[in-house]
């Protein structure tokens, strides 16, 4: 059933609600306009806010765009709204996140309440051993976020929520410009990367798009088990038979491209993942394993000797985080060591918290091998000597030692044990 009439909810307590969950410390929008600024008349700016939804006068500035570098030297572009226009994004999202869950498909797992990528690693292992799982689906989208079709967004909305006042600052939001670079552009398409609402509403927007119709239409038509893991738009296929596999990939273009979305012709392949071809499929040149959420999957033997999923960190991931150790060790080598030495461990318990999964252990140390390496060759640049000699770099690590690798997600009998 669709929702009528739910703005009432969105009072001036709900407004507060939303302004403490907001990040402070983000960038700011096209106004300038910080969360000091916004918090020394909190109440009368709430309030003025307040009222302005309410009757309809509210307007959603445009976005600021801003770019970040990818993994693969290209930039991703993302949009920064203003400080108070998060803030109305978090009250709809607040609003409508209890609605959907209800809605929302196991198989999902980004952007949501209690839900991981781990849990999404974890969800997908399990597929694989459990089902037998051996010809995958790996699928990459095209400018997901930038692609998502107004019409059909509003039309996916409509099914569950016909509040005027929600669905008219939902549509202010679509239709408000993006300044990029001085020039304000208008597009038909695309919900930007940055907005607290755009989680949400490409969740929705995948949620009709993909997961449903997988669930209702294609899994029923399947002749073996198979099973979808969606984390935002990164996805994977699972099938355990070839034929079912090879089907859905000759519909799941089309499917997409009535929704106005596209396949990356290079990136969206089909593995064969069945253990025992492995080697020969190797010295054919064709591919064995496959990346997600910044693991490769392969298949490795347990202590026992068992054929078990193991996941290590991706080759891209390892050379980002590389690159981003030396960057840091290079700007900061003239900092004291004990604050450089703080920075590095928190930077190393970060890396360890999401990539410490059973299995990956290996790429864990080299990890840590080589950021005392990137340490020492950056420290020695600040004298003109250019080196330090390893005896006098282990006394110093032993003074300042590095964060030791950690598993903290371990996989026993298909469950995760996360250290707390």
């Amino acid at each position: 059933m669709a929702f009528t009439s739910l703005n009432h909810y969105i009072d001036y307590a709900w407004l507060l609600r939303a302004y403490q969950l907001t990040r402070k410390d983000g960038a700011v929008g096209v106004d300038g306009q910080t969360a000091a600024m916004y918090e020394s008349q909190l109440e009368s700016n709430l309030q003025d806010l307040l009222d302005r939804i309410k009757s309809g006068q509210y307007k959603a500035p445009a976005i600021r765009r801003s770019y970040i570098p990818k993994g693969n030297g290209q930039q991703r572009p993302l949009g920064i709204p203003t400080f108070e226009d998060k803030i109305v994004q978090r009250a709809v999202v607040m609003l409508l996140e209890p609605i959907y869950e209800q809605d929302f498909y196991d198989c999902s797992f980004g952007f949501r309440k209690h839900r991981s990528a781990h849990q999404a690693l974890q969800s997908l292992r399990n597929h694989i051993m459990d089902e037998k799982g051996r010809w995958v689906l790996d699928v990459d989208i095209q400018r997901y976020f930038d692609m998502i079709d107004h019409q059909h967004l509003r039309n996916f909305l409509a099914r569950r929520v016909v509040d005027g006042v929600v669905r008219k600052l939902i549509d202010k939001w679509l239709k408000a410009g993006v300044l990029d670079a001085g020039v304000l552009k208008y597009s038909g398409r695309g919900t930007p990367q940055g907005g607290v609402a755009s989680p949400l509403l490409a969740n929705v927007y995948l949620h009709y798009v993909l997961d449903e119709w997988f669930t209702q239409e294609v899994k029923p038509r399947m002749r073996g088990n198979c099973s979808l893991t969606r984390f935002a738009d990164d996805f994977v296929m699972v099938f355990e038979r070839y034929d079912d596999c090879y089907r859905v990939q000759q519909v799941l273009g089309k499917r997409f491209e009535r929704y106005g979305l596209n396949l990356h012709p290079e990136k969206t392949r089909r593995v064969d993942f069945r253990f025992r071809f492995r080697k020969e499929n190797q010295q054919r040149g064709k591919a064995v394993n496959f990346d997600f959420l910044g693991f490769t999957h392969y298949w490795g033997k347990s202590r026992r000797g068992h054929f078990v999923v193991r996941q290590k960190t991706a080759k891209d991931r390892l050379a980002r985080t590389l690159k981003a150790f030396n960057e840091f060790c290079r700007r900061y080598r003239h900092k004291p060591l004990d604050v450089q030495h703080t920075m590095l461990n928190r930077k190393l318990r970060g890396h360890y918290a999401y990539f410490g999964v059973t299995g990956n252990g290996k790429s864990l140390r080299n990890i840590h091998h080589k950021v005392q390496h990137l340490w020492r060759k950056w420290l020695g640049r600040r004298s003109r000597k250019s080196y330090i000699p390893w005896q006098r770099f282990t006394a110093l690590l032993n003074r300042f030692p590095l964060e030791q690798p950690h598993i903290y997600h371990q996989y026993i009998q298909g469950h995760q044990l996360a250290r707390q």
